[in-house]
Parts: structure tokens; C-alpha cells; sequence
């Protein structure tokens, strides 16, 4: 009878095989990438851009297309605000100097329309209300970066002091010019600041430099390879500013936290008694089927924005895509290589963890031992930091995103505080085809009476609470091939509040011919919307899916449901920081930033989907050390203080380097970037220190043996599918009860 063949070893032992044969090789191999990355990766900053706020196929969308292509006009995206030096904007140096600046900017190649108080002063809207000051307004049209770049040119060549005049430059698109060259300012400051400092906590955790610069290199190169697939990406699709900085960001967290996993691991092994390739072996194939996992989990949940409609949010799928795919390479493939060749150079100080000894194993069974009092008691505590989230409002983002020193912040602080209407957000009403001048004047009459709105200017005239103040204008304004627009220029106070209840207002006035609804508040409103509409989707998306990962990790039914609940109360925690920091203010001075009472709508999605991706991250790493003693020794019990002892270190050194890395952003510029820094250190901390340190383990205790139970479907389902470990000799063939 013949011999059965062995059986062949799995996948990533295999691997890890390769990287001790074939070190040298992949070392070289790796230096090569990690220069080329670079290079490529160098000029990823000017490959992208910040994206206009705007739902493709909305409304509001359709309403700009129509406007640009049959009225040849649309919203003003560059603001010249004109002060006079002596007396009113009506004086006559000053009127001429406004008149002569009009007719410049009209010149301007590019500008294909400019609205100003001068010559008619017939235009409320555009003088302040102490009459020192007036509005210059034109539109930049074509491409974002296009057009952007021409309006901060124009914005330069024009801004100063005339004879009579000073004039400021701002506008919406002045406005995200800016805050796009400020991201990129705070990027290279980050990266000024974050690098030296991972390198020094580094240091400090290994005692000494070699494994700190290996490690470093990882993240590095994962930041590098993330860029250059953005770079490439971008030539494709708009790419967001902003996805540059959590490619730095992420690209060190999950180079640093999966180096720390394989470089923990190959270290006890070392300890054990293992040679250098067995230990290398062991360590791929153990903690690089965590870092697979994890990976897994984190790119599943980035890469559900790309459910989303909307290419601001899309950027951050493709940048964790980007940045998983380089740090997974990095840490299994590379770092592999590195530590065949350290050999024990690399082991340190370390031993080989004794069941029963380190403050986790004693934390653990302390809580283990009061599970409902000790865990009751930090719920309620997490509960009541979360609190803060249930006041959350969304509103409309503005110049206050910027610094208070900026330019177009100044100018945007100027007419917020001096200009009771607001004509550059005006609400535009665009009628393919219209019923005639009385009809026009009817629906005008109507929406200039809706709450929050000051004035309506169309074909018909101009209305103000249901009244013609001003006459029609010359034949052929606001019409054009049987069609008709209006404008409805809200006020101060409706712009402060949430624009989306604005738009609803106006959309709900009946109109006697069709209309679309467009302008900036329709925009953020359709913005909003469209995430709304897609919001359960991305959810779903993500929670089943990081839920099966981690079946096919465990084998079990309710672990998955307890690290989902555990990673929403972290979420939790981050938007009651979010609230009680940058909507309610607190703090404001410290971090410097100006609070609106609201909060953009897209950043705390985005954010939900990162910081739900690292919490799975650092459960996968502490439930499959957890699962290993479980497997290992068949002692429920003791597999969570054993497992802890082993894995929370390391993830606790993981979340620290992670949260002072994202820290680092609290003193940018950009108030979007202040948000994800602060609120992502606080997740990281509260899930790492507090969630699994103490909520995990009283959980896991209270659940007892039905923490490895799954119904017979499932188990067999994951004896075929799921992935256990290469080098643990389980003594259970699967967790059972």
C-alpha cells in the first residue's frame, strides 16, 4: 500500500520559509521599493486635490450643470471684498475705484462673470450693513484644480491697498484653495514631527535603535507605497488633499503595530529555545495570520467608502487599501527577511512570558473575579463620555475650517459678521422651462417669504417678504432659450443653523413649472443625502464583514458579536469627544480652533470607518492570542488573563505610538484634521487601554464556555474554511463548549 504524501505545509509557514532562504534577495528587493516609492510617492501632493462638495447625479449637481450650460452662469467662487478708507462704499472715489475694479476683473482671462454693488448700488445684498463695505463676485468656471489655481492667482494680483480701497480675497473655492495648501503644510509638519517622534518611543520600547529603524522602515515604506498609489490613482479619479494624511498616519500605525506583532512573536520563540529560522517560521506563521486577519478587517472597512457616491470619501477608500496592501507586505515579506538576518541581535531582553506573572494577567483575573461590578462600572463610565454624542448636529462647512490668521478666513469672518445676506450661498431655482413673467413673479413673490430667506432675484424682479422692492431686468437676464432661474439669497442666521432644513423649506414651496434646486446649501444638502441614503449600506458592509473575519478566525458565534459591541462603544467614546471638543467648544483655545455649533457631516463617517478598523485590529491580535492559550489548553478561564498577558503589551505600546502619532495633527491648521487627530487618539487610547483591558475580559468571563460555542453548521462551516494556526499543537481540534 503506498505511503501517503505529508501533508503540505500551510501557506504561511511556506512563506515564511521563502523570506529565511531567500533573505538576502528580499532585502535587496525591499531597499529597491522602498527608494523607487519614494521617489514616485514625493509627488503625490500635487497630484491631488481637494474636491468640491458635491453628489454626482443630484439635484443640485444637475441644477449647476444646467446653469453652466444653457445660462452660462452658476455660483460665484471668488469673493472681492472692497473697504473703503474714508467714509461709504457710495462715496464717489470709492464707487470709481469699485467701478474700475469690476471692469479689471471682468478682463481677467478665465472669469467668465463677475457681480458687483457698482455702478446700479442697486443690490442690498452686496453692501454691508454700516455701508463701509461692498462685494465684488465672480466665477472661475472649469476643472476644481484648474480653476482653483486661477482664482488664488487672481486672488493674489488683486488683494491690497488701492487709493481709496483695501481689498480682501475670498469665496468658496479661495476658501478649500486654501485649506488644500494648508493640509499639505500640516502634512509635512506631521511628517516632521511623527517620524522622530515613532522613532524615540521605538527606541524606548526595543532599548535600542536597530529594530526601532527596522520597524520605522516598515512604516515608512508603507506610507511611500500608499502615496504612489495615490499618485497613480489620481491620474484617474479626484483624490482628496486630506487622504495624504492618513496615508501618513495609518502607513505608521499598521507598519509599527504589525512589526510589534511578528517582532513580539519571533522573540518569544528566541526565547523558547527556537533557532532563528524556526523562530522566523513560527512567527509568520502565527502572528502573521493576526496580521492577515487584521488586515483584512481594516481594509474591509476603508474600503466600504467607496460605497459612497461622493469622491472626498472615496479618497480614504483607496488610500487604506493602498496603505494595508504596502504594511501587510512590509511586516511579512520584508521584515521577515530582516530578522533571519539580525538573528539574536534582534531577541533584546526578552523572555519567554510565565503563565500567572505581568500586571495584564493580574488586571485580567481581577476582573474576571468581579466581572459585573468592575465591567458594570467602566460601561458606565464609557457611557457617560459617549453622552456628549446625542446633542450632535450637522451643519455647513465654512471659512472657520481655516485658522483665524488665513486670509480667506478673515475675509469670510468680515462679511459673516458685517453682511446681513450671504449672495455668494445663494439658493438657485433653475427652470428648464418657465410659465411666463407672472408665473416667475408668483413663485418669486413665495420663496422670498420662506423663513431665512431675505431676497429673491429673478426675471420678474427682485422680492423681499412677498413684496417687489425692484424692478425687472433689461430683457434676456435670468432667462435663456425658454428656461428661467432664480436666486434665493438666504440670511446670516439660516446659514449658521443646518442649511439642509433651508433647502427643505424652499424645495417644499410649490412651483408652477419644474425646477431644480441648486447652490451651496442644496449641495451640502444633497452632499449630506446622498450619504444618509448610502450610510446603512456602508454599515451593513462593514459590520458582517469584519464579522465573518472573525469567525473564520474563531470558530465562534459570540465573539464576533462582542468585538462588534466593544468597537462601537470606542465609536461612541471618539463622537462624545468630537461633540463636546469641536461642536460645543471646549477646549477651543488649547487647540485652537473656532467651535459653529455644528459638525461637517463627512468627517465623523470617515472616521468611523478608521477607527473601527484599528479597534478590530487590536481585537484580532488579543482574541487570536486569547484563542491560542484556549486551543493550547483547553482552559477557558485562564486563556483570557494567559492570552492578555501575552498580546495587550504590545497593543498597548501599539495604541500609544498610534495616538501620540495622530495627537500630532491637534496643532495643524486645519480644523478637519484637528477632528481626526484628537478624536482618533482618544479612540485608540479608551479601546486599547479601558475596552480591552477591562470590558473584554469581564465579557469574556460573564459568557463563560459559550464564548467558543457555535451551532454544528458553523462549526463545520469553519472546519473547511477557517484558518488556524501552523505552529500551535491545539489540543481541542476546535473550540467547543
Amino acid at each position: 500500500m503506498p505511503t501517503p504524501a505529508p501533508a503540505r505545509p500551510p501557506l504561511l509557514e511556506r512563506l515564511g520559509r521563502f523570506t529565511v532562504r531567500r533573505r538576502f534577495l528580499l532585502l535587496a528587493v525591499g531597499a529597491l521599493a522602498t527608494v523607487l516609492t519614494g521617489v514616485l510617492g514625493a509627488g503625490a501632493l500635487d497630484a491631488l486635490s481637494l474636491s468640491r462638495i458635491d453628489a454626482p447625479g443630484s439635484e443640485s449637481d444637475r441644477a449647476r450643470t444646467l446653469l453652466a450650460e444653457r445660462f452660462h452662469t452658476g455660483p460665484p467662487n471668488l469673493a472681492l471684498l472692497v473697504t473703503a478708507h474714508h467714509g461709504t462704499v457710495d462715496d464717489p472715489a470709492v464707487r470709481t475705484a469699485g467701478e474700475r475694479l469690476g471692469r479689471a476683473l471682468a478682463a481677467e482671462p478665465g472669469v467668465s462673470e463677475v457681480v458687483s454693488y457698482w455702478p446700479d448700488r442697486s443690490n442690498p445684498a452686496l453692501r454691508s450693513t454700516d455701508a463701509t463695505r461692498a462685494l465684488v463676485l465672480a466665477r472661475v468656471p472649469g476643472d476644481v484644480n484648474e480653476s482653483r489655481a486661477r482664482v488664488g492667482e487672481i486672488a493674489r494680483e488683486y488683494t491690497g491697498d488701492r487709493a481709496s480701497v483695501r481689498v480682501q480675497a475670498g469665496g468658496q473655492d479661495e476658501v478649500f484653495r486654501e485649506i488644500g495648501a494648508q493640509s499639505r503644510r500640516d502634512f509635512l509638519r506631521a511628517e516632521a514631527v511623527i517620524i522622530p517622534l515613532v522613532l524615540l518611543l521605538l527606541v524606548l520600547y526595543y532599548r535600542g535603535i536597530v529594530l526601532a529603524l527596522v520597524t520605522l522602515g516598515v512604516g515608512v515604506f508603507a506610507i511611500a507605497g500608499s502615496l504612489t498609489a495615490l499618485r497613480g490613482i489620481a491620474g484617474v479619479t479626484n483624490v482628496s488633499t486630506f487622504a495624504a494624511n492618513i496615508a501618513l498616519v495609518m502607513g505608521l500605525a499598521l507598519g509599527v503595530d504589525y512589526c510589534l506583532f511578528l517582532v513580539g512573536r519571533f522573540r518569544e520563540e528566541l526565547a523558547a529555545g527556537r533557532d532563528v529560522a524556526g523562530a522566523v517560521v513560527t512567527a509568520v506563521g502565527t502572528a502573521g495570520r493576526t496580521i492577515l486577519f487584521s488586515g483584512l478587517t481594516v481594509a474591509v472597512s476603508l474600503l466600504a467608502l467607496l460605497l459612497f457616491p461622493l469622491s472626498f470619501l472615496r479618497s480614504f477608500g483607496y488610500a487604506g487599501a493602498a496603505v494595508v496592501a504596502a504594511a501587510v507586505l512590509g511586516a511579512l515579506v520584508f521584515l521577515p527577511a530582516i530578522l533571519a538576518t539580525l538573528g539574536h541581535r534582534a531577541a533584546g531582553r526578552a523572555r519567554s512570558p510565565r503563565t500567572g506573572s505581568g500586571g495584564w494577567f493580574r488586571l485580567a483575573r481581577l476582573v474576571m473575579r468581579r466581572p459585573a461590578l468592575l465591567g458594570g462600572s467602566l460601561l458606565v463610565v464609557v457611557l457617560v463620555l459617549a453622552a456628549p454624542a446625542l446633542g450632535l448636529r450637522f451643519g455647513m462647512p465654512d471659512a472657520r475650517i481655516l485658522p483665524e490668521g488665513s486670509p480667506s478666513r478673515a475675509t469670510a469672518d468680515v462679511i459673516r459678521a458685517e453682511f446681513a445676506q450671504e449672495q455668494s450661498d445663494a439658493v438657485y431655482l433653475v427652470a428648464p422651462r418657465s410659465g411666463g413673467t407672472d408665473a416667475v413673479a408668483a413663485y418669486a413673490a413665495e420663496l422670498s417669504a420662506v423663513d431665512g430667506i431675505t431676497q429673491v432675484d429673478s426675471a420678474a424682479g427682485s422680492f423681499t417678504s412677498g413684496i417687489r422692492i425692484a424692478a425687472p431686468p433689461p430683457a434676456g437676464a435670468y432667462t435663456a432659450d425658454g428656461g428661467t432661474f432664480l436666486t434665493a439669497i438666504p440670511s446670516q442666521r439660516a446659514l449658521a443653523g443646518d442649511p439642509a432644513d433651508l433647502v427643505d423649506r424652499i424645495r417644499a414651496v410649490p412651483a408652477p413649472f419644474p425646477v431644480l434646486v441648486g447652490g451651496a446649501p442644496a449641495e451640502t444638502a444633497d452632499w449630506r443625502a446622498a450619504m444618509t441614503e448610502r450610510l446603512p449600506l456602508v454599515l451593513a458592509v462593514v459590520l458582517l464583514l469584519t464579522f465573518a473575519i472573525l469567525f473564520l478566525m474563531t470558530g465562534s458565534l459570540l465573539l464576533p458579536v462582542k468585538a462588534t459591541v466593544l468597537n462601537l462603544l470606542s465609536m461612541a467614546v471618539m463622537f462624545g469627544a468630537l461633540v463636546w471638543i469641536f461642536q460645543d467648544g471646549n477646549l477651543s483655545g488649547a487647540l485652537g480652533f473656532s467651535a459653529t455649533g455644528t459638525l461637517e457631516s463627512s468627517v465623523p463617517v470617515l472616521m468611523f470607518c478608521i477607527v473601527y478598523g484599528l479597534s478590530m485590529d487590536y481585537e484580532v491580535f488579543i482574541v487570536s492570542r486569547i484563542r491560542e492559550e484556549y486551543l493550547r489548553t483547553g482552559d477557558a478561564r485562564l486563556a483570557v488573563p494567559a492570552g492578555l498577558q501575552r498580546g495587550a503589551p504590545l497593543v498597548t505600546t501599539a495604541a500609544v505610538i498610534l495616538a501620540a502619532s495622530f495627537a500630532v495633527y491637534a496643532l495643524g491648521g486645519v480644523v478637519y484634521l484637528k477632528m481626526i487627530g484628537v478624536g482618533m487618539a482618544v479612540a485608540v487610547l479608551v479601546d486599547a487601554l479601558l475596552i480591552r483591558g477591562v470590558l473584554l475580559p469581564a465579557f469574556m468571563r460573564l459568557a463563560g464556555s459559550a464564548n467558543w460555542w457555535a451551532p454544528a453548521p458553523l462549526r463545520r462551516l469553519h472546519a473547511r474554511w477557517g484558518i488556524t494556526e501552523a505552529a500551535v499543537p491545539p489540543r481541542l481540534t476546535a473550540p467547543t463548549a
